[in-house]
C-alpha cells in the first residue's frame, strides 16, 4: 500500500506480496520464500516513543535495506551473515511470482538465509548516551554494572562496552548483564556473541570515522542457521539500529545531533512538553516539513557512509 506524503514523494506504508507472510513488525514485513530463505521488506513506516506514526517517511525503507546491504557486503570478512542480495533484478530472477511487483520491492527488499534468532540484542556502546546515560546518571551503572565516576553525557568510553538487551515485542528493551546472557545461552555462545559484536563495531566504526561519522552505539542481532552456525541477521549499522553523530559537531556534556529520526523525536517531544500529546497511540499528525526533514537525515547518512546517492538498488 503506497501513500503520497511530504513533497509529493510516494512512500510504502505496507507491502502485500504473493508470498506467505511470517510476521509484520514496526517497520518490516518478513515473507517466506521457501524452507531455507526469507524475504525482508522494509516499509517507510516510522515509530517514535514506541508508537508507529500514521505518516510514512519517504525512502526510509530503501535507506535501511541498501545501507544494511552495504555493510553486510563490506563486513563479510569480519563475520558471516544471512545476507544474499538486495538487488531487485536478482530477487525477481529467483522469485518469479514477484514479477508484477517490481516497483513495490525496488530498493527495499532483501533476500536472506533463514535462521533461528538469538533472543538477545547485542548492543555495543562506545559513548554514554540514551538509556545508558539515563541509568548512569541515576546510579553510576550500566545494566547494573558500575562505570567510572565523573562521566558526562555523550562522553567517549575508555573501551566500548557490550551491553546486551532483551528483545521486546512492544515497549522498551531491557538492558541485562553479560552474565544474564551467559546463563541463558551458555558461556561459549555468549563469548562468541560479545567478540563478534566488538569486531563488527570496530570495523564499522573505522569506516564511518573516515566518512566523518561517529557510531556512538549500535545493536547487532544474530541467529543460527540449519547447521547451528552463528550468523549476523536483521539490519546492520543503520540509523534505526545505531546512533550516528557528525564528528565535526561532537561536543560531550550534552545530547548530540544525529543522522536519524531526530527531527521527528524533537517535534513529538515539544508536543509532549506542551501537553498536546500523551506519548501513546494514537499518534499526532505530522507536519510535512517534519516528515521531509526526517527523510533527508536518512538520505544524508546513506550518502556519507556509502559515498553515493541512493538509487533504485544503489
Amino acid at each position: 500500500m503506497k501513500q503520497t506524503v511530504a513533497r509529493g514523494e510516494p512512500a510504502l506504508v505496507q507491502s502485500r506480496l504473493p508470498l506467505p507472510l511470517l510476521r509484520r513488525g514496526k517497520v518490516r514485513e518478513v515473507y517466506e520464500v521457501d524452507a531455507d530463505h526469507l524475504l525482508l521488506v522494509a516499509s517507510d513506516r516510522v515509530s517514535a516513543f514506541d508508537v508507529v506514526m500514521r505518516e510514512p517517511v519517504p525512502r526510509k525503507g530503501a535507506v535501511l535495506t541498501q545501507l544494511s546491504a552495504f555493510w553486510f557486503e563490506r563486513l563479510a570478512p569480519v563475520f558471516p551473515s544471512h545476507y544474499l542480495t538486495a538487488r531487485s533484478a536478482d530477487i525477481l530472477e529467483r522469485i518469479p511470482s514477484l514479477q508484477g511487483y517490481a516497483s513495490e520491492i525496488a530498493g527495499r527488499t532483501m533476500l536472506v538465509r533463514r535462521s533461528v534468532p538469538v533472543p538477545f540484542e547485542c548492543v555495543v556502546r562506545g559513548y554514554l548516551s540514551g538509556s545508558a546515560w539515563a541509568e548512569y546518571r541515576e546510579g553510576g551503572t550500566l545494566a547494573g554494572e558500575p562505570l567510572p565516576a565523573g562521566l558526562a553525557e555523550s562522553d567517549r568510553l575508555e573501551l566500548p562496552l557490550f551491553s546486551p538487551a532483551t528483545k521486546a515485542e512492544s515497549g522498551h528493551d531491557t538492558n541485562v548483564t553479560f552474565e544474564t546472557v551467559a546463563a541463558a545461552l551458555g558461556r561459549p555462545l555468549a563469548e562468541q556473541l560479545r567478540q563478534a559484536s566488538f569486531a563488527l563495531y570496530q570495523a564499522g566504526g573505522d569506516h564511518a570515522a573516515q566518512c566523518g561519522i561517529i557510531i556512538a552505539d549500535t545493536k547487532f542481532e544474530f541467529g543460527t542457521d540449519a547447521g547451528g552456525n552463528l550468523q549476523l541477521i536483521d539490519e546492520l549499522l543503520t540509523p534505526d539500529s545505531s546512533r550516528f553523530w557528525p564528528a565535526d559537531r561532537y561536543a560531550p556534556g550534552r545530547p548530540q545531533p544525529s543522522f536519524d529520526k531526530q527531527p521527528l523525536r524533537d517535534y513529538l517531544a515539544l508536543l509532549k512538553t506542551a501537553g498536546e500529546w500523551n506519548g501513546e497511540a494514537p499518534p499526532p499528525p505530522l507536519p510535512a516539513e517534519v516528515v521531509d526533514a526526517t527523510s533527508r537525515r536518512y538520505l544524508e547518512a546513506f550518502r556519507l557512509i556509502t559515498g553515493r546517492e541512493l538509487g533504485a538498488d544503489s
